[in-house]
């Protein structure tokens, strides 16, 4: 991938580039030729149209994620892969508030999302990110701020005080490293990350108060004692996964946050909290009751399905699976309830014959727990979709005791 242009992002964020920039239409691929053509027959700068078409276009692509603040931001691709939601830096930014630390070291800074969150909380912020153009755009996107510094250098190299909190937000992809849709190749393990985990946990031995924004398949078995963990949901896809060592420590352990937007645009935020018990799993495939949970992928990724079998009196239908059968729904904003239909052996001639028989000529697959293939298992079906096989039914490909089952279920509106 082609990397931004310091230059033309400087031009971009005032002055005639700002200009241009403002003047654009809402972006549309199949117009942007056109435009681009008739803009630089109007005497606009080749180089500088083509900056300014390339941010209507990340711009657009930013609204989902960012909402309305998208429109004022300058942006880079790998900086908006790896973009804080507005949403979810300000719940953090209340707790660096609660750790009771002014000054906060926002080491590797990106766009510069979390640091606005930082400073629309009150707090000083110095933001640092080693990529000079990615630096000028966290300068431009900070600008109306007051109590911001961006500084361009290592974050490694920082000596960040005792009184001091730290935020890190790792680099997740190489720079220059593409793959074949021309996004900067990811990285999984810690150690490839930029600070790498080593060095995020050498800055937390020195802060007052440290959080590191991680990805959500960050591994248990790697957090360290006494510290916290968050893996955060909004509107049902896993978004992080926020480490918190020392004084922003609230109560050491893993738990899930989910986020759910409301009508009006605001993200309403639920903690899911585990209990000191844990059920143990079905030990008989014919002791499935008459609901189905599922939780959030947020309480999956933080490994707490133990807080919905405390919650409805459940049990899980085999270790990992997430799933949990219960006698009665009750209501939950991060679960989802079915009614169970049917149990049925995980052999798609034996499921075809029951779905048949019942005119069921279309199937919703949702699988965990088991090796099978979704969408070959759904070829296997060879379903007639038609007048007499219209309905849709759902099936839960999963295990109930180590036993490999396709559930057919109803989904149930939890009141």
């Amino acid at each position: 991938m082609e990397r931004p242009d310091t230059e033309l992002l400087i031009r971009l964020a005032e002055g005639e580039g700002a200009d241009l920039l403002a003047s654009l239409p809402p972006y549309d691929e199949d117009a942007a030729l056109a435009l681009g053509t008739r803009l630089r027959a109007e005497g606009h700068e080749p180089a500088l149209v083509a900056a300014a078409l390339t941010q209507s276009r990340l711009r657009a692509a930013a609204r989902p994620r960012l909402g309305p603040l998208a429109d004022r931001l300058l942006l880079t691709q790998d900086g908006l892969e790896q973009a804080t939601r507005p949403a979810v830096a300000a719940r953090r930014a209340l707790r660096w508030r609660a750790t009771g630390v002014a000054h906060v070291w926002d080491l590797g800074c990106g766009l510069g999302l979390d640091a606005r969150g930082l400073a629309e909380a009150g707090l000083q912020v110095t933001a640092v990110e080693s990529d000079p153009a990615v630096s000028v755009a966290a300068r431009a996107n900070l600008a109306d701020l007051a109590g911001v510094e961006v500084r361009v250098g290592d974050a490694t190299r920082v000596s960040v005080g005792p009184d001091d909190g730290a935020f890190l937000d790792p680099a997740r992809r190489t720079p220059g490293v593409a793959d074949v849709r021309g996004r900067t190749r990811r990285v999984f393990r810690l150690e490839e990350l930029s600070p790498s985990w080593t060095v995020v946990q050498q800055v937390a031995v020195d802060a007052a108060a440290t959080g590191a924004k991680l990805s959500p398949g960050f591994p248990h078995a790697h957090l360290p004692a006494g510290t916290e963990a968050e893996w955060v949901s909004v509107d049902g896809s896993v978004v992080e996964c926020a480490v918190w060592w020392r004084a922003a420590v609230r109560n050491a352990g893993r738990r899930a946050v989910v986020g759910t937007t409301d009508p009006f645009g605001e993200v309403r935020w639920v903690e899911v909290d585990a209990p000191d018990s844990e059920a143990e799993p079905l030990d008989d495939p014919a002791d499935l009751g008459p609901f189905l949970a599922e939780p959030d992928r947020a309480v999956l990724a933080a490994g707490r399905v133990d807080a919905l079998t405390a919650l409805t009196g459940g049990r899980e239908l085999d270790h990992g699976t997430g799933y949990v059968s219960a006698p009665a729904v009750t209501p939950l904003p991060w679960a989802r309830w079915y009614a169970v239909r049917e149990v049925l052996p995980l052999h798609a001639k034996m499921v075809r014959g029951w779905l048949r028989q019942r005119g069921f000529g279309r199937v919703t697959i949702k699988k965990r727990g088991v090796p099978t293939d979704p969408d070959r298992f759904r070829t296997e079906l060879r379903l007639r979709p038609g007048r007499a096989g219209s309905a849709e039914a759902v099936l839960v490909l999963t295990r109930v005791a180590g036993t490999p089952v396709a559930v057919v279920v109803e989904p149930v509106q939890a009141t």
